[in-house]
C-alpha cells in the first residue's frame, strides 16, 4: 500500500509562483512512478506532468511545458512540482498519483487547492 500526502497548494496572483509537494510512503520512490494531475471546476482530471522513480524521466503536458518542473528526491521519497508563470487557467484542485508508469494512478493523495488571481 501506498499514502501519499500533498502540500504547498494556495492562492497566489497571476505571473507567481508555488511548489507542491507529494511525499510517499509504503514503497520506495525509486520504484514508482509519480505524476500531477489536476482539476478544475467543471472539468475533468488532467494529467499535468510526471516522473519515473527508477530513473527520473519526465512528461509534461503541452500546457505547462516550459512553465512547470517536476523532480523526485529519492533520499527523500518526495516529488515536487515547481509552478512558476501561474495564471488563471491553472486554477485547480492538484493530486498526485503513484503506480507502475506516468499516467498510472493506483494510488491518490488527497489533492491540494491552487488558485490564480488575475
Amino acid at each position: 500500500q501506498v499514502q501519499l500526502v500533498e502540500s504547498g497548494g494556495g492562492l497566489v496572483q497571476a505571473g507567481g509562483s508555488l511548489r507542491l509537494s507529494c511525499a510517499a510512503s509504503g514503497r520506495t520512490f525509486s520504484r514508482l512512478s509519480i505524476s500531477w494531475f489536476r482539476q478544475a471546476p467543471g472539468k475533468g482530471r488532467e494529467l499535468v506532468a510526471g516522473v519515473r522513480g527508477s530513473d527520473l524521466s519526465t512528461y509534461y503536458a503541452d500546457s505547462v511545458k516550459g512553465r512547470f518542473t517536476i523532480s523526485g528526491d529519492n533520499a527523500k521519497n518526495t516529488v515536487y512540482l515547481q509552478m512558476n508563470t501561474l495564471q488563471p487557467e491553472d486554477t485547480a484542485v492538484y493530486y498526485c498519483a503513484a503506480g507502475g508508469y506516468i499516467g498510472a494512478s493506483a494510488y491518490w493523495g488527497q489533492g491540494t487547492q491552487v488558485a490564480v488571481s488575475s
